[in-house]
């Protein structure tokens, strides 16, 4: 048994998340809003007024999303049927990682450093769930973030 707790990769969860990927995230943050009684904790805005990434606090719970970004294969419910990606924030994304794929999953996305001070990849689990797996390497404010979001893409 203490073999087989050593083994296992929950002593690396930190914090897990839904994760939501809508059409419209500017239109889902309000019906959250209205809805729960979502406060707005940040969001991350393209020029275009694409959002990026957006968290959301509801009842003392983290909820993120972001609209969708065919470009990375990330699409909502109502274009690919998937509701939702997992997030888990782990002490270590490529221990997590490693013991996922050997676990069945499959890479969607490497694990690498991130804009964000976060280092993550994202799965595929064997039910075709997507998984993003992230260990912070640096606290980022969402200022900074939002500074570095718009480099991306002035400098493309």
């Amino acid at each position: 048994m203490a073999a087989e707790q050593a083994a296992s990769p929950t002593p690396l969860i930190r914090e897990m998340n839904a994760y939501l990927r809508v059409k419209g995230a500017p239109r889902a943050i309000d019906f959250y809003r209205q809805a729960f009684g979502a406060t707005e904790l940040f969001r991350l805005s393209e020029p275009s007024g694409r959002i990026g990434h957006a968290e959301l606090d509801i009842g003392g719970y983290k909820l993120m999303l972001s609209d969708e970004y065919p470009e990375h294969d990330i699409r909502g419910p109502e274009s690919a049927g998937v509701a939702c990606a997992m997030y888990l924030q782990v002490s270590n994304a490529d221990l997590v990682v490693a013991n996922a794929i050997a676990a069945g999953a499959t890479v969607i996305t490497p694990v690498e450093d991130q804009f964000y001070g976060e280092r993550s990849g994202k799965l595929r689990d064997p039910f075709s769930h997507h998984w993003m797996i992230s260990q912070t390497i640096k606290q980022v404010s969402p200022e900074e973030m939002q500074q570095r979001f718009n480099a991306m893409f002035t400098s493309a």
